[in-house]
Order: structure tokens, then C-alpha cells, then sequence
């Protein structure tokens, strides 16, 4: 993140024409989340943080009771991955701060704006290891775009306003707000900003003109050209300029794990995802291109392999929006600093029409050699024919929330998404527990909106609590278990790489989760066969309510391709027979 805590400079504000209103620190949230649009919180009350409560109860913003911390932090996650808002997460002191933690870090990583407020002991009690005090400021400097400690209830109106400018501004992000008991209680002269200025942030949004210009001749210049997209182009809202520039120059793309939905996979341009699970055909093209253009992507480990031997063929073009991830991980010939989408607006009209047929023809080889594809199991259902029949049921058009590992994977390789923010999941920080609570989030943001959860047995269960969330609101996520009894994904690495000893990734029995689900409300599918796999979904589907399938998959099912550590992303295993 370009923003971290200390370059905040002196903040100039414009305040409201308005007679000043006499009110609590506690009211004043309620009245600047008001003014910043939001609708929903996700939160959890407690003793620090019961003045925000007070408020809130006839505040006319709606809250969802998590039954986690947590959960909070994750349902705002997918509440504004899903819609590109701020989303807002509440907690009280101490540990329900820090039970926010793993959801503001997973927020962080993948650039997704969310403001988390909390609440903290009084301002004379701060230092004094009070009850339930812990210093979150300083526990979460390193994961958030930057914090807040109120200690003055009159700076509260400009602080709430630059926390959620700095959220959705730039490079999203999380940013925090701690607010000590007394602060919330005390009375002052309420005005909200009506703008705000900080003049040690400015984010550059527009490309320098002469960079595009010599991205434009690069383009032109190419032979194998490959567009490399990533999340920037979904927190741009760039899909269509980069459809643009990809039918006009005649360039395939492909996507990071966060860049899914950034292009459609049906689209005959559609290389799929790249990188360590990513399709061949997208490994090799990277591998054999000569200019490799990165649209709001970052080099991550999971993408390059070894990154000494990543796309060894090709220029770069990075297009990225934090100056400081550009030449980061590799050497850029054609850097350009700027948002996604006024970038490739700037740089589109200057691009020629141009057509690589040797070059698609080669891509088209790749695909009919290495296509997408795995064996049928004679016993348990295979994962991957659960992800199309999702698919095939929600005719691609559902917003996918998936929990972390194997579940993760094949429903990125295989669901086929033509739609951004309709694929949601932890990419940086891969956080087990996630995806269920996100899901809420998203569902409750996109109520019209058909959202499936893709989980595994064991991340399910690590914030399971939350089925009461659902049922009790009657958020109608449907949720479908791909239940192997182990964690696939270790599981995996340990039968490829540690010789099949598997130490403490298989389960001696799973839970009943469709009886699990019953007990909090919720309706139960249990599936243990193929055949049984479509009708369980269309009932799921039918079903005004939230639902839990749970589906018996192989338990030896592993994600293929793959690219062992240590390996470049051309050196797969699971292609051509190549399992070892």
C-alpha cells in the first residue's frame, strides 16, 4: 500500500453550510455514516462500544448481529468486493477488536475497501492494561491503510470523512477508526465535512502521456502479445476497457486469481487463470509472449513460480495504480502509474487494429493439447463436476463467495466467470473462514442477486457459527460443502511431496453438517452420489432460505495443473499424464 500510518499529513476540511448540531460522539457516527452512504454494518456489541449501540437503535442504518468478530470483518469484506463500496465492520474493545484482525489483514491484501470501527476503554484508562484494552492501533498498523485513535470528539466528523475517502480512494483499502468510551459519550457541536483534502495524499489516477504513448507502440510492435489482468482491473471497474484493448489489438488475456471476472472466460480471447493452479495453456502463452502487458496486477509468488525465469521472452508494461509495486518484483520497460481504467481509457484510441493469427494459432494448440479436464471417479463425486453443475444451475450468472484451498481452485478453474465481482475469495492472505461469512455480505448487498458459498469441510467449520446469522435474518446464501473428511489441499502437497505421510490433514470422521444446519434453521441437503448432485442444487436454488448442501467428494481428488515451489510456471505437474 502506498499509504501507511505517519504519511498522513495535516488534513484541510470544507465543512457543510449548515447550523451545527448538538449531540454524542456516538450519535456523530451515526450521523457521518449517514453522509457517506451506508446502509449496512456488520458487528458485534460489547462494553466499550455499547454509546455506538445506543445510537444505532434508532440510528436508520441497518446492523447484521455476526455471531463472531470475525464474521463481521469478513461479511463487509464481500459486502464491498461485491458492490466496490466501503464496507463497515464494528467490534468493542480488546478482543472483539482483535478478533477483527484476520479479516481487516485478508481486506488488506487484496486491496478491498472497508472502514472498521471499534471501540476502546476511556481515554484516562489508555496504557493502564484496563479491562478488555488492547492497542489495535498499533496491532493493526502494519494491515490497514491507516488508523485512527480519537481522542478529541471534535476531531470525530473529519477523521470518519478522511477514514472512508482513504478506504476507496487510490488503492482501496482498509483503515480503522478506535474509539475510546469517553469520546463516544461526550457532547460537542456536530458539523460533518463536506469535502476534505489530506495534501500528503494525492493517488495519481491519470497514466503519463508519454509512458502510454510508448505502451501504445510497444503494443503495435508485438508479436505475442499478452494482457496479464489482475484485482486493479475489478477495483477500477476496467472489464470493458480491457475487452477493448484485447478485441482491438487482437491479445489474449489472462487472470490473476483476483483478476477472475476481469474478462470473460467464454470469451475466445479467454486464456483462464495463470500461475501456480492456473490452466496450461495460460502458462505457456505467458512463457513464449515477447510483450507482456499487467493491467492491476502484482507479481505475487503464486503467478511467476521463479520469478528469475517468469515470461523470459517478453517487455513489460505495468499499468498500476501504486507506484510502489511497479518494479517491485520484476524489471518494467513501460511503467505507467495510474488508475486501470483511465489508463486503458487514454491508451485504447492510440492502439492500432492488428491481428496475431500465428500467435492464436499456437494458444489454440495449447488448449486442444492441455484442455481443462479430469478423470470420473466409479465412487464419490467428483469436485469438479459439482462446480459445473453450480454452473449449469446459476447459468453462470451467481456471485460465488469460496472458502480457502482445493474448494477454492476448482471453482476458480471451472464455474467460468464473464462477470466482475461475481467471483469472491481470499487471494493474499488465503484466509480459512472467509468465504461463508462473505457470502452473507454479499447476499445482503446484492439481495436480487443469486449467491453461492463454495466450501471445504474444514474451512466451513471455522466460522460455522454464523449459519445462525443467516437464519435468523434469512439471508438465502446457499452454501455447498465439497466434503473430502481432510484438508485437501495439505493433504495434497503431503501425497506429492512428503512421501503421502499425512500428518494431521485427514479427519477420522466429519460432522453431519446437514443436521448441523437443521439445528441453527437451516435447510439440510446431504449428497452422495452424482446423480443426486443437480436435484440437491435445484432444490437448493428453489429454496427461499439459506441452505447447506453437503456433498461427499472424492477424497483423492487433487487441483491440476499444478507448479511445484521452486518451479517455473511452465514446468506443471497433472498435463500430459504428469502427476508426479
Amino acid at each position: 500500500m502506498a499509504v501507511k500510518k505517519g504519511q498522513i499529513g495535516s488534513t484541510r476540511q470544507k465543512l457543510r453550510p449548515v447550523r451545527s448540531e448538538r449531540m454524542t460522539g456516538a450519535q456523530a457516527i451515526i450521523k457521518c455514516l449517514q453522509a457517506e452512504g451506508v446502509d449496512v454494518v456488520f458487528g458485534y456489541p460489547g462494553g466499550a462500544i455499547i454509546p455506538f449501540y445506543d445510537a444505532l437503535y434508532d440510528g436508520g442504518i441497518r446492523h447484521i448481529l455476526v455471531r463472531h468478530e470475525q464474521g463481521a470483518a469478513h461479511a463487509a469484506d464481500g459486502y464491498a468486493r461485491s458492490t466496490g463500496k466501503v464496507g463497515v465492520c464494528v467490534a468493542t474493545s480488546g478482543p472483539g477488536a482483535t478478533n477483527l484482525v484476520t479479516g481487516i489483514a485478508t481486506a488488506y491484501m487484496d486491496s478491498i475497501p472497508m472502514v472498521a470501527i471499534t471501540g476502546q476503554v476511556a481515554t484516562s484508562m489508555i496504557g493502564k492494561d484496563a479491562f478488555q484494552e488492547a492497542d489495535i492501533t498499533g496491532i493493526t498498523l502494519p494491515i490497514t491503510k491507516h488508523n485512527y485513535l480519537v481522542k478529541d470528539v471534535k476531531e470525530l466528523p473529519g477523521i470518519i470523512r478522511e477514514a472512508f475517502h482513504l478506504a476507496q480512494s487510490g488503492r482501496p483499502g482498509p483503515v480503522l477508526i478506535d474509539l475510546p468510551k469517553d469520546v463516544q459519550n461526550t457532547e460537542f457541536d456536530f458539523v460533518y465535512p463536506e469535502s476534505i483534502e489530506v495534501p500528503t495524499y494525492r493517488p495519481n489516477y491519470v497514466g503519463h502521456p508519454r509512458q502510454i504513448q510508448e505502451a501504445a507502440k510497444a503494443i503495435a510492435a508485438a508479436e505475442r502479445p499478452l494482457l496479464y489482468v489482475g484485482g486493479g482491473v475489478i477495483a477500477s471497474d476496467a472489464a470493458d476497457q480491457v475487452r477493448e484493448l484485447a478485441e482491438k489489438a487482437d491479445i489474449p488475456v489472462t487472470m490473476t486469481l483476483m483478476g477472475i471476472g476481469g474478462f470473460p472466460a467464454s470469451h475466445p480471447l479467454s486464456l483462464g487463470m495463470l500461475g501456480m493452479h492456473g490452466t496450461a495453456y495460460a502458462n505457456l502463452a505467458v512463457q513464449a509472449c515477447d510483450l507482456l502487458i499487467s493491467v492491476g496486477a502484482r507479481f505475487d509468488d503464486r503467478v511467476t513460480g521463479v520469478l528469475e525465469r517468469f515470461a523470459p521472452n517478453a517487455s513489460v508494461i505495468h499499468i498500476d495504480i501504486d507506484p510502489a509495486e511497479i518494479g517491485k518484483n520484476t524489471t518494467v520497460a513501460v511503467p505507467i502509474v495510474g488508475d486501470a481504467k483511465q489508463v486503458l481509457k487514454a491508451l485504447n484510441p492510440k492502439v492500432e487494429s492488428v491481428k496475431h493469427p500465428e500467435w492464436k494459432a499456437q494458444i489454440n494448440r495449447w488448449k486442444a493439447a492441455h484442455p481443462m479436464e479430469y478423470a470420473n471417479s466409479t465412487g464419490a463425486v467428483m469436485p469438479q463436476y459439482v462446480i459445473e453443475k453450480i454452473a449449469e444451475v446459476t447459468e453462470g450468472d451467481a456471485i460465488v463467495v469460496t472458502e480457502v484451498g482445493q474448494n477454492q481452485m476448482w471453482t476458480a478453474q471451472y464455474y467460468g466467470f464473464d462477470c466482475p465481482r461475481s467471483f469472491l475469495t481470499s487471494g493474499g492472505l488465503g484466509t480459512m473462514g472467509y468465504g461463508f461469512p462473505a457470502s452473507i455480505g454479499a447476499q445482503v448487498a446484492n439481495p436480487d442477486r443469486v449467491v453461492f458459498a463454495v466450501a471445504g469441510d474444514g474451512s466451513f467449520q471455522m466460522n460455522i457459527q454464523e449459519l445462525d446469522t443467516a437464519a435468523v435474518n434469512n439471508i438465502p446464501v446457499k452454501v455447498v460443502i465439497l466434503n473430502n473428511s481432510c484438508l485437501g489441499m495439505v493433504r495434497q502437497w503431503q501425497e506429492l511431496f512428503f512421501a503421502k505421510r499425512y500428518s494431521q490433514t485427514m479427519f477420522s470422521r466429519s460432522p453431519d453438517f446437514a443436521k448441523i444446519a437443521e439445528g441453527y434453521g437451516v435447510l439440510g441437503l446431504r449428497v452422495n452420489h452424482q446423480a443426486e448432485v443437480l436435484p440437491a442444487l435445484q432444490k437448493a436454488l428453489a429454496y427461499d432460505g439459506p441452505v447447506v448442501v453437503d456433498v461427499k467428494v472424492e477424497q483423492t481428488a487433487n487441483v491440476f495443473p499444478m507448479v511445484p515451489q521452486g518451479r517455473a510456471i511452465d514446468e506443471m505437474l497433472g498435463i500430459g499424464g504428469d502427476q508426479s
